[in-house]
């Protein structure tokens, strides 16, 4: 299970964006669809991973989130003494739902 309590906390003040995106960031690999959302690479690299708020809304229960994440990821290659491939990062995109339970900070993450 996710949780993103301190965002949920933070719901309705200031700080809110800036405290989801650390949460959201701190998730990592672990955390975050970030390699099934790859387009141009092979693994998926979470060192210099953004977070980018498209919406953000609520209802009763919970607070709904659009978010785009920004990182990168290599083409793994065979480690090969003639492997022909870079090892270069590319740049990739993905945007995913986040819902967060407001009473809990239970969270849900989906790739859309």
């Amino acid at each position: 299970m996710i949780l993103l309590t301190d965002a949920a906390q933070a719901w309705g003040t200031g700080a809110f964006e800036s405290v989801l995106k650390e949460e959201l960031k701190s998730l990592g690999l672990n955390g975050l669809p970030l390699q099934q959302g790859l387009s141009s690479s092979s693994v998926a690299l979470d060192d210099r991973l953004q977070v980018v708020l498209l919406s953000v809304g609520d209802d009763a229960g919970q607070i709904l989130i659009r978010a785009g994440l920004f990182y990168t990821g290599i083409i793994a290659g065979c480690s090969c003494a003639d492997d022909p491939g870079p090892v270069e990062e590319q740049n990739e995109h993905c945007e995913v739902a986040v819902d967060i339970l407001k009473s809990t900070g239970a969270a849900s993450i989906e790739l859309i």
